[in-house]
């Protein structure tokens, strides 16, 4: 059990806002930062979730600007909010997940490497469920129960023709 189990666990989909609004909520924003910032300014991600975690989903489509701004921080501990000009230091722990080759946006130079390599301190290629075969079963059978679990019903099964489907679906999107 990691030490930070019970700290904030925050996340943030750099594919989901522009580098802009991705800036504050990771970073926060200063007092009067630009027009229609709050009165007092707002913490971002970072702050929020100091001695926690952060989860940057889809890190690939981070810009490069941000990416600059993460490398510091990842190096130092600290950062500067939009518009701010004090250091902010705290403690998270970053993780990251992506669908693209992070190493071929490397090698194009639309990533990174430094920021790679610093990300890229334990790889986990988690295969796509077209690919775990059997697994899909186990899979299915796992979740079940813990959704009977939940709703406390008694132990709930899968027909057995659903394994035909659930073995012959290719899993678009996943």
């Amino acid at each position: 059990s990691s030490a930070r189990h019970g700290e904030p666990f925050l996340a943030l989909n750099c594919a989901a806002l522009p580098e802009n609004l991705a800036e504050s909520e990771l970073f926060g924003y200063a007092p009067g930062a630009f027009t229609g910032a709050q009165r007092g300014g707002k913490p971002g991600l970072m702050e929020l979730a100091n001695q926690g975690t952060v989860f940057l989903d889809e890190i690939g489509e981070m810009s490069p600007y941000l990416q600059a701004k993460l490398l510091r921080f990842l190096n130092d501990g600290s950062f500067r909010r939009v518009g701010g000009d004090r250091e902010v230091r705290v403690n998270v722990r970053i993780l990251s997940a992506t669908h693209r080759d992070l190493e071929k946006m490397v090698s194009e130079g639309t990533f990174r490497e430094d920021l790679f390599y610093r990300l890229n301190v334990l790889n986990l290629d988690v295969p796509p469920l077209r690919e775990r075969g059997q697994d899909i079963l186990l899979l299915a059978r796992y979740f079940m129960e813990q959704a009977c679990a939940q709703i406390q019903r008694p132990v709930c099964r899968l027909a057995h023709g659903t394994y035909p489907a659930l073995l012959g679906n290719r899993w678009p999107g996943n």
